[in-house]
């Protein structure tokens, strides 16, 4: 019965606020959706279906409270990439945990919708998925091959991380998802994409690399000698991390807030007119969000 009033609401949901449910799977303590957001309102739609479904299962049940601790995990994926690989672990959730011994036998999935060609299931958005998967003769018997492989690797390591990812595809997604997106990494919609930020360590190790300096040249300096690699990595870390001066100041071997608010303003200064400078921060910038992408992956 409260399956059954979840699934409802959930197309009820999607339709109200044009979510497109790709797969979704109901597990004793949790479930999994494979949505695409068109109107970019997932925490919306998250929040309308949470709260909802707890206010219908305590009537039902004559009990009160929340049903749902903490926020809701999500991953941002790229189209095609992972989509299809995604749809066979959601599905095989009950398989892997030892719930039913044959896929066929479990109710509470989207796979049953899969086979179906029954209008109950044309709420579900599983076209373009089986379209990956064959043309249109023949879906049905490509999908059942491919829902019998097992998970690839990648994904099982995934999913397996006490953290996951923000992102999930390539190397360029990730890249360009970082450099477009990274502006608005606060957006109340998307908190968990403050991940996109690199750490501080690994900015001070791309400028090291890049200006082929060692570790104590971004922790020293020389009163009126210029240190372009230490300047840089202070401006860095204030721009993409918001860190606060007096931290970074510290953080490079320097006392207050003065030395390190000077360190930005230089940067700052000198990149109106010096185009060379600008051209090695945007070079450095693009090589730390390229990195942070492929460390976010399973190693092979």
């Amino acid at each position: 019965m409260d399956r059954e009033i979840f699934v409802a609401l959930l197309k009820e949901s999607a339709e109200l606020w044009d979510v497109r449910i790709s797969a979704y799977c109901l597990m004793p303590t949790h479930y999994h959706i494979l949505a695409q957001t068109p109107l970019g309102n997932l925490s919306r739609f998250m929040r309308h279906l949470n709260g909802v479904y707890t206010q219908r299962y305590n009537r039902l049940h004559g009990h009160d409270g929340q049903l749902f601790r903490g926020r809701f995990k999500s991953i941002l994926v790229e189209e095609d990439s992972y989509l299809l690989e995604l749809v066979r672990y959601i599905h095989r959730n009950p398989l892997r945990a030892g719930m039913v011994e044959m896929l066929g036998d479990y109710s509470w999935s989207s796979h049953h919708g899969y086979l179906s060609t029954s209008k109950s299931w044309e709420w579900l958005n599983k076209d373009f998925i089986l379209s990956i998967l064959s043309v249109k003769k023949g879906r049905r018997k490509a999908y059942l091959q491919f829902m019998d492989a097992e998970d690839s690797e990648e994904i099982q390591c995934l999913f397996e991380k006490k953290k996951w990812p923000s992102l999930l595809g390539s190397a360029y997604f990730i890249t360009w998802v970082k450099e477009a997106f990274f502006n608005k990494k606060k957006h109340r919609e998307v908190p968990e994409s403050a991940q996109l930020a690199p750490e501080r360590q690994q900015i001070a190790r791309e400028i090291r690399r890049f200006y082929g300096v060692g570790n104590k040249d971004l922790l020293t300096s020389q009163r009126g000698k210029s240190n372009e690699p230490r300047d840089v990595a202070i401006y860095l870390c204030r721009i993409l991390r918001k860190e606060t001066l007096v931290d970074l100041s510290k953080a490079f071997g320097m006392s207050g807030y003065s030395p390190a608010s000077n360190a930005v303003e230089r940067v700052k200064k000198n990149m109106v007119n010096n185009k060379e400078l600008q051209q090695r921060i945007k070079q450095i910038k693009t090589n730390l969000f390229a990195e942070k992408g492929q460390s976010e992956t399973c190693p092979p």
